[in-house]
Protein backbone atom coordinates (compact mmCIF):
# COMPACT_ATOMS: atom_id res chain seq x y z
CA UNK A 1 0.00 0.00 0.00
CA UNK A 2 1.14 3.35 -0.77
CA UNK A 3 2.69 6.14 1.87
CA UNK A 4 -0.15 8.21 2.20
CA UNK A 5 0.21 12.21 1.78
CA UNK A 6 -0.17 14.18 5.23
CA UNK A 7 -0.53 17.89 5.92
CA UNK A 8 -1.04 19.51 9.75
CA UNK A 9 -3.05 22.30 10.54
CA UNK A 10 -1.28 25.04 13.51
CA UNK A 11 -2.69 27.93 14.99
CA UNK A 12 -0.72 31.16 16.00
CA UNK A 13 0.06 30.95 19.64
CA UNK A 14 -0.99 34.26 21.99
CA UNK A 15 0.93 33.12 24.87
CA UNK A 16 4.49 32.20 25.46
CA UNK A 17 3.48 28.78 26.88
CA UNK A 18 1.92 28.14 24.09
CA UNK A 19 4.67 29.55 22.03
CA UNK A 20 6.62 27.18 23.35
CA UNK A 21 3.87 23.81 22.77
CA UNK A 22 3.38 24.93 18.94
CA UNK A 23 7.08 24.70 18.00
CA UNK A 24 7.82 21.95 20.49
CA UNK A 25 4.77 19.85 18.03
CA UNK A 26 5.84 21.35 14.81
CA UNK A 27 9.65 20.27 15.08
CA UNK A 28 8.11 17.22 16.22
CA UNK A 29 5.58 16.58 13.04
CA UNK A 30 8.09 18.21 10.65
CA UNK A 31 10.14 14.63 10.24
CA UNK A 32 7.07 12.76 8.70
CA UNK A 33 7.92 15.42 5.82
CA UNK A 34 4.26 16.84 5.82
CA UNK A 35 2.81 17.94 1.87
CA UNK A 36 2.17 21.31 3.78
CA UNK A 37 1.28 23.04 6.84
CA UNK A 38 -1.48 25.30 7.44
CA UNK A 39 -1.61 27.97 9.94
CA UNK A 40 -5.32 29.30 10.61
CA UNK A 41 -6.67 33.22 10.62
CA UNK A 42 -8.74 33.98 13.90
CA UNK A 43 -12.55 32.99 12.68
CA UNK A 44 -12.80 36.87 12.06
CA UNK A 45 -9.62 37.97 10.89
CA UNK A 46 -8.40 38.56 14.09
CA UNK A 47 -5.32 36.66 14.63
CA UNK A 48 -3.51 38.53 11.13
CA UNK A 49 -0.55 39.32 12.66
CA UNK A 50 0.31 36.57 15.19
CA UNK A 51 -0.29 34.03 11.45
CA UNK A 52 1.90 36.19 9.33
CA UNK A 53 4.73 35.93 12.45
CA UNK A 54 4.12 32.22 12.40
CA UNK A 55 4.51 31.81 9.01
CA UNK A 56 7.60 33.91 8.81
CA UNK A 57 8.71 31.87 11.41
CA UNK A 58 8.54 28.93 9.51
CA UNK A 59 9.98 30.00 6.17
CA UNK A 60 12.60 30.87 8.43
CA UNK A 61 13.41 27.80 10.92
CA UNK A 62 12.34 25.33 9.08
CA UNK A 63 12.19 22.98 5.46
CA UNK A 64 8.62 23.21 6.15
CA UNK A 65 5.86 24.83 3.02
CA UNK A 66 3.46 27.11 5.10
CA UNK A 67 -0.23 27.22 3.82
CA UNK A 68 -1.37 30.35 5.61
CA UNK A 69 -5.62 30.76 6.25
CA UNK A 70 -6.90 34.07 4.37
CA UNK A 71 -10.46 35.05 4.31
CA UNK A 72 -12.42 37.19 2.81
CA UNK A 73 -13.42 39.13 6.99
CA UNK A 74 -12.14 42.58 7.74
CA UNK A 75 -10.58 43.93 4.84
CA UNK A 76 -10.67 45.30 1.28
CA UNK A 77 -10.09 43.21 -1.95
CA UNK A 78 -7.12 45.51 -2.37
CA UNK A 79 -5.83 44.74 1.49
CA UNK A 80 -6.10 40.74 0.95
CA UNK A 81 -4.29 41.14 -2.61
CA UNK A 82 -1.73 43.35 -0.50
CA UNK A 83 -1.44 40.78 1.81
CA UNK A 84 -0.85 37.83 -0.62
CA UNK A 85 1.68 39.45 -2.53
CA UNK A 86 3.26 39.94 0.92
CA UNK A 87 3.25 36.05 1.39
CA UNK A 88 4.23 35.29 -2.28
CA UNK A 89 7.69 37.60 -1.57
CA UNK A 90 8.40 35.68 1.98
CA UNK A 91 8.32 32.71 -0.43
CA UNK A 92 4.84 31.61 0.21
CA UNK A 93 3.31 29.16 -2.84
CA UNK A 94 0.51 27.70 -0.84
CA UNK A 95 -2.91 29.46 0.56
CA UNK A 96 -6.12 28.13 2.49
CA UNK A 97 -8.51 30.23 1.30
CA UNK A 98 -11.84 30.85 3.46
CA UNK A 99 -14.98 32.83 3.62
CA UNK A 100 -14.39 33.20 7.32
CA UNK A 101 -17.05 33.73 10.21
CA UNK A 102 -18.95 37.10 11.30
CA UNK A 103 -16.77 38.20 14.44
CA UNK A 104 -18.86 37.25 17.47
CA UNK A 105 -22.40 38.92 18.09
CA UNK A 106 -22.51 40.96 14.59
CA UNK A 107 -25.42 38.20 13.90
CA UNK A 108 -25.59 36.88 10.36
CA UNK A 109 -22.25 36.74 7.88
CA UNK A 110 -22.84 40.11 5.34
CA UNK A 111 -20.22 40.64 2.52
CA UNK A 112 -17.88 43.52 2.47
CA UNK A 113 -18.71 45.63 0.09
CA UNK A 114 -15.19 46.27 -0.58
CA UNK A 115 -13.98 43.20 0.03
CA UNK A 116 -13.97 39.57 -1.41
CA UNK A 117 -17.58 38.24 -0.93
CA UNK A 118 -17.16 34.50 -0.66
CA UNK A 119 -14.36 31.99 -0.96
CA UNK A 120 -15.28 31.17 -4.78
CA UNK A 121 -14.18 35.60 -5.43
CA UNK A 122 -11.58 34.75 -2.69
CA UNK A 123 -9.62 31.95 -4.97
CA UNK A 124 -10.32 33.87 -8.17
CA UNK A 125 -8.79 37.03 -6.57
CA UNK A 126 -5.74 35.03 -5.86
CA UNK A 127 -4.98 33.29 -9.03
CA UNK A 128 -4.93 36.37 -10.36
CA UNK A 129 -2.29 38.02 -7.70
CA UNK A 130 0.22 35.10 -7.99
CA UNK A 131 0.47 31.43 -9.34
CA UNK A 132 -0.52 30.30 -5.43
CA UNK A 133 -1.61 26.66 -4.77
CA UNK A 134 -5.15 27.27 -2.96
CA UNK A 135 -6.95 24.70 -1.05
CA UNK A 136 -10.36 25.36 -0.01
CA UNK A 137 -12.67 24.33 2.73
CA UNK A 138 -15.80 21.27 2.26
CA UNK A 139 -18.41 20.10 4.68
CA UNK A 140 -19.05 16.37 4.84
CA UNK A 141 -22.39 17.22 6.53
CA UNK A 142 -23.15 20.40 5.09
CA UNK A 143 -22.46 24.01 6.34
CA UNK A 144 -24.65 24.95 8.70
CA UNK A 145 -25.76 27.92 7.04
CA UNK A 146 -26.49 26.39 3.31
CA UNK A 147 -29.90 26.03 2.40
CA UNK A 148 -29.65 22.09 1.24
CA UNK A 149 -27.06 19.65 0.26
CA UNK A 150 -27.07 20.56 -3.55
CA UNK A 151 -26.16 24.19 -2.77
CA UNK A 152 -23.29 23.10 -0.54
CA UNK A 153 -21.89 20.89 -3.51
CA UNK A 154 -22.42 23.33 -6.06
CA UNK A 155 -20.50 25.86 -4.12
CA UNK A 156 -17.81 23.63 -3.46
CA UNK A 157 -17.59 22.81 -7.40
CA UNK A 158 -17.53 26.85 -7.91
CA UNK A 159 -14.55 27.07 -5.27
CA UNK A 160 -12.74 24.75 -7.42
CA UNK A 161 -13.30 25.76 -11.21
CA UNK A 162 -12.55 29.22 -9.49
CA UNK A 163 -8.62 28.23 -9.55
CA UNK A 164 -8.34 25.80 -5.91
CA UNK A 165 -6.55 22.64 -6.65
CA UNK A 166 -8.25 20.34 -3.12
CA UNK A 167 -10.85 20.22 -0.68
CA UNK A 168 -9.97 19.64 2.73
CA UNK A 169 -13.02 18.91 4.77
CA UNK A 170 -14.52 19.28 7.82
CA UNK A 171 -13.44 17.01 10.74
CA UNK A 172 -16.01 13.61 10.73
CA UNK A 173 -16.24 10.57 13.07
CA UNK A 174 -17.96 8.22 10.50
CA UNK A 175 -15.86 7.03 7.64
CA UNK A 176 -18.88 6.30 5.78
CA UNK A 177 -19.92 10.11 5.97
CA UNK A 178 -16.88 11.11 3.90
CA UNK A 179 -17.12 7.85 1.58
CA UNK A 180 -21.09 9.20 0.56
CA UNK A 181 -19.61 12.45 0.29
CA UNK A 182 -16.82 11.67 -2.24
CA UNK A 183 -19.43 10.06 -3.99
CA UNK A 184 -21.08 12.63 -4.17
CA UNK A 185 -19.00 15.31 -4.71
CA UNK A 186 -18.23 12.62 -8.05
CA UNK A 187 -21.48 12.89 -8.97
CA UNK A 188 -21.84 16.50 -8.71
CA UNK A 189 -18.54 16.55 -11.58
CA UNK A 190 -15.80 17.35 -9.16
CA UNK A 191 -12.77 16.16 -9.53
CA UNK A 192 -10.30 17.65 -7.36
CA UNK A 193 -8.78 15.77 -4.25
CA UNK A 194 -10.90 16.07 -1.73
CA UNK A 195 -8.86 15.51 1.41
CA UNK A 196 -10.52 14.24 4.91
CA UNK A 197 -9.76 16.76 7.43
CA UNK A 198 -8.80 14.60 11.07
CA UNK A 199 -9.36 15.98 14.26
CA UNK A 200 -7.55 13.58 17.43
CA UNK A 201 -9.75 13.83 20.65
CA UNK A 202 -7.65 15.63 22.84
CA UNK A 203 -10.92 16.88 25.17
CA UNK A 204 -14.48 15.44 24.36
CA UNK A 205 -16.18 19.06 25.79
CA UNK A 206 -14.35 21.04 23.46
CA UNK A 207 -14.81 18.55 20.60
CA UNK A 208 -18.58 19.07 21.49
CA UNK A 209 -18.52 22.81 21.04
CA UNK A 210 -16.61 22.58 18.08
CA UNK A 211 -19.23 20.10 16.53
CA UNK A 212 -21.82 22.49 17.50
CA UNK A 213 -20.05 25.27 15.37
CA UNK A 214 -19.38 23.61 12.34
CA UNK A 215 -22.29 20.99 11.73
CA UNK A 216 -20.70 18.02 12.39
CA UNK A 217 -22.35 15.12 13.81
CA UNK A 218 -21.31 12.98 17.13
CA UNK A 219 -22.14 9.45 17.14
CA UNK A 220 -23.29 8.00 20.03
CA UNK A 221 -20.37 5.25 19.48
CA UNK A 222 -17.84 7.31 20.10
CA UNK A 223 -19.54 9.38 23.48
CA UNK A 224 -19.63 6.03 24.52
CA UNK A 225 -16.11 5.70 23.96
CA UNK A 226 -15.31 8.71 26.43
CA UNK A 227 -17.97 8.39 28.59
CA UNK A 228 -16.60 8.51 32.40
CA UNK A 229 -12.89 9.59 30.85
CA UNK A 230 -13.02 13.84 32.01
CA UNK A 231 -10.23 12.97 34.64
CA UNK A 232 -8.63 10.60 33.09
CA UNK A 233 -5.98 12.17 30.62
CA UNK A 234 -3.74 8.51 30.04
CA UNK A 235 -7.05 6.58 29.45
CA UNK A 236 -8.73 9.36 27.45
CA UNK A 237 -5.39 9.81 25.42
CA UNK A 238 -5.35 6.01 24.43
CA UNK A 239 -9.18 6.06 23.34
CA UNK A 240 -8.60 9.23 21.13
CA UNK A 241 -5.65 7.34 19.73
CA UNK A 242 -7.62 4.10 18.94
CA UNK A 243 -10.47 5.96 17.66
CA UNK A 244 -8.26 8.36 14.91
CA UNK A 245 -6.19 5.34 13.48
CA UNK A 246 -9.46 2.97 13.42
CA UNK A 247 -10.74 6.11 11.55
CA UNK A 248 -7.86 6.54 9.27
CA UNK A 249 -7.12 3.06 8.51
CA UNK A 250 -10.59 2.46 7.04
CA UNK A 251 -10.24 5.52 4.85
CA UNK A 252 -7.39 4.06 3.36
CA UNK A 253 -8.76 0.76 2.58
CA UNK A 254 -10.63 2.99 0.69
CA UNK A 255 -8.14 4.27 -1.07
CA UNK A 256 -7.81 7.92 0.47
CA UNK A 257 -3.57 8.94 0.31
CA UNK A 258 -4.23 12.25 1.36
CA UNK A 259 -4.71 13.08 5.24
CA UNK A 260 -5.03 16.83 6.82
CA UNK A 261 -5.07 16.85 10.80
CA UNK A 262 -6.12 19.58 13.15
CA UNK A 263 -3.09 19.17 15.62
CA UNK A 264 -4.69 22.07 18.06
CA UNK A 265 -0.66 22.66 18.59
CA UNK A 266 -0.66 19.41 19.57
CA UNK A 267 2.03 16.83 18.24
CA UNK A 268 1.64 13.58 20.33
CA UNK A 269 -1.77 11.72 18.60
CA UNK A 270 -1.27 12.94 15.35
CA UNK A 271 2.55 11.19 15.03
CA UNK A 272 1.00 8.06 16.75
CA UNK A 273 -2.09 8.08 13.78
CA UNK A 274 0.69 9.00 11.48
CA UNK A 275 2.61 6.12 12.71
CA UNK A 276 0.00 3.84 12.10
CA UNK A 277 -0.72 5.01 8.23
CA UNK A 278 2.48 4.25 7.65
CA UNK A 279 4.03 7.89 7.68
CA UNK A 280 7.29 7.85 9.78
CA UNK A 281 10.36 9.54 9.75
CA UNK A 282 13.50 9.04 7.07
CA UNK A 283 15.83 7.10 9.13
CA UNK A 284 18.35 7.05 5.85
CA UNK A 285 17.99 10.84 5.24
CA UNK A 286 18.40 11.55 9.53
Amino acid sequence: MQKPSVSFEFFPPNTDAMEATLWKSIERLADLGPSFVSVTYGADGSTRERTHAAVERIIRDTELTPAPHLTCIGASRGEIDDIAREYWDMGVRHLVALRGDAPKDSGAYTPNAEGYAYATDLVAGLRKVADFDVSVAAYPEVHPEAPSTEFDLENLKRKLDAGASRAITQFFFDADVFLRFRDRCAKTGIDSSIVPGILPITRFPQLERFANMCGASIPDWLRDRFDGLDDDEATRQMIAASVAIEQVRALQKEGIEDFHFYTLNRSELTYAICHALGVRPDRAAA
